[in-house]
């Protein structure tokens, strides 16, 4: 077997069956636009609250900001200009604008752009009748509503279209998160509008998630895909889901309440996950995709938490955090918070937001990122999202310029690296962690990397062993761009400092050490100049110390 069809077979081999039977059936399957008038509406027999804030993204009458990408509606080429990158057209299709800050202020505006969208965008034609925007579109627009602001009789039926026609795109091939949203519009648009069409929906919505919810949640509280960023989305879902739930409770009947309650209770664990994921200044650690200002962040997810009556905790007390099912580790002591990926990239059928990152780590030290992964700036088929998928933008060791994980093409993995042999023990002063993988056990070295970390006040040191033979492999320590390096001259130690001044002393035995120029990619659409650590192994073992003082008083 030739080196594509190798890849392609270890590819595809770990996928369910509905994701092939499911892409044919997507695909050829018949569907036309049904656009009869909308049900009538239902009333509420609870509380509708208000749902999570999110940053507003339009400026003027229709200039957009999506990505860190601004374009003016009136100069594109429509909804749907070929010009612009799907993400970006995907996100103008979203209507997320209806829940930013000042929507309050825009109701007028908002509508006019929802009339526009109606005519502009005929009934399945374009990018944004595809089914994941249309399913945000159709939450969006029903959360507008249930703040406040009763959509037209034109609307209404808009609205009732797109769910009819996302009620026959269900994207049962792609799963994961797509399916999720599909269902989740489902549930929202059966118990906003009422008779037997909206029972159908609210049936389906909830026959899918019943299964998906448990599939996609794992136990410790985790989103089944590893990504902090889609985890924090992901909680947003299950809160909306508790909202509209309680808003219109006496539509549903005895099993469905019972699933109310039960997504109700993995709020509160989904949190705790979040927290332990995140660094001392609550924003989200970079482990597969991740990016700043997708998600809703996490002090805005608290306040709609604790308006539908959910007790949250804002920081997590010092110690050992492990998140036994998702495979993260969080080490906080004193100064220091360690997040440690220690588990396996992702579902085995879904890696799509997988990254090559398996034993890398970040660091935080006096509340500032001191050791980041490199983040997302970008989706698609270039070059450079197959290079921020790769090992070498993580912190963790690359065997002969090889990714631990076969990251191939936008959203493929081919052969994964499987993490093995885990020990934690924790003590009251020091706590040692290691762990090995065989993702490069299929070069012709047959290696295994292992690597421990040991953290004590005042100090981190790891230790990479790489078995068996080998070209070269290098350990990547990528730098916040915050972070200065003050002495780089030597091949064997370099200092640092922090923003607040803080000094950290970095030294190795067992490689040498070279600072290279790096990006680093917070949010999509932008990269920052920064600095990497490469330490290039001189044996099979390398050994980094990591030592940081207080900042010196003047």
């Amino acid at each position: 077997m030739n080196g594509v069809a190798l890849k392609y077979w270890h590819t595809l081999r770990y996928l369910k069956p509905i994701q092939f039977y499911g892409r044919i059936w997507f695909k050829y399957r018949p569907v036309s636009a049904d656009l009869r008038p909308a049900p009538p509406l239902r009333s509420l027999s609870g509380t509708w609250v208000l749902p999570a804030a999110r940053a507003s993204s339009l400026s003027g009458e229709a200039v957009f900001c999506f990505l860190n990408e601004t374009h003016d509606l009136d100069t594109l080429q429509g909804w749907d200009d070929a010009a612009v990158g799907k993400l970006w057209r995907y996100n103008l299709h979203y209507f997320d604008t209806l829940h930013s800050g000042d929507a309050a202020t825009r109701a007028a505006q908002h509508h006019r752009l929802l009339v526009r969208w109606m005519r502009e965008n005929p009934p399945g034609q374009g990018s944004g009748w595809e089914p994941y925007p249309t399913s945000l579109r159709v939450i969006n627009w029903i959360k507008w509503a249930l703040n406040g602001t009763p959509l037209s009789q034109a609307e209404l039926d808009s609205l009732a279209t797109q769910v009819r026609w996302l009620s026959k795109r269900l994207e049962i091939h792609l799963l994961g998160n797509h399916l999720f949203a599909n269902a989740k519009a489902l549930i929202f648009a059966g118990l906003f509008f009422s008779g037997p069409e909206a029972a159908q929906w609210l049936a389906t919505g909830m026959r899918i998630l019943a299964s998906e919810i448990p599939e996609q949640i794992l136990p410790d509280g985790g989103q089944f895909e590893r990504s902090t960023m889609y985890h924090a989305l992901a909680l947003e879902d299950i809160l909306d889901l508790d909202n509209v739930t309680q808003a219109f409770g006496a539509a549903l009947d005895a099993r469905a309440r019972a699933l109310a309650g039960g997504w109700r209770a993995l709020a509160g664990p989904m949190h705790v996950w979040l927290l332990a994921m995140s660094h001392p200044d609550r924003q989200i650690s970079f482990f597969n995709d991740a990016a700043f200002d997708i998600a809703v962040p996490t002090p805005e997810l608290e306040k709609y938490a604790s308006r539908l009556g959910h007790a949250c905790i804002s920081t997590l007390p010092d110690g050992v955090h492990h998140l036994a099912d998702s495979g993260y580790l969080r080490i906080q002591q004193d100064k220091a918070v360690a997040l440690l990926d220690i588990g396996p990239i992702g579902p085995d059928y879904l890696p799509g937001h997988a990254h090559a990152d398996t034993l890398s780590f970040e660091l935080s030290l006096f509340g500032q990122r001191v050791f980041v992964n490199s983040g997302t700036s970008e989706y698609g088929l270039e070059a450079e999202r197959l290079r921020q998928r790769g090992t070498s933008a993580h912190n963790t060791v690359c065997v002969d310029r090889q990714d631990s994980s076969e990251v191939w093409s936008g959203f493929r993995v081919a052969r994964r690296a499987r993490p093995t042999a885990l020990q934690i023990k924790p003590g009251q002063d020091t706590t040692s962690v290691s762990c090995a993988h065989d993702g490069y056990h299929r070069l012709p070295g047959k290696n295994l990397h292992t690597r421990s970390w040991r953290i004590s006040p005042g100090s981190l040191e790891l230790s990479d062993t790489v078995s068996g033979t080998f070209g070269q492999a290098e350990a990547y320590f990528h730098l916040h761009p915050d972070v200065r390096v003050m002495d780089g001259n030597s091949q064997q130690q370099c200092q640092l400092q922090l923003p607040e001044g803080q000094l950290v002393d970095f030294g190795l035995t067992g490689g040498t050490l070279k600072i290279v120029e790096s990006t680093w990619h917070p949010r999509f659409g932008q990269s920052r100049p920064t600095s990497c650590l490469v330490l290039r192994l001189t044996g099979a073992t390398l050994t980094s110390a990591i030592r940081w003082h207080p900042a010196t008083e003047t």
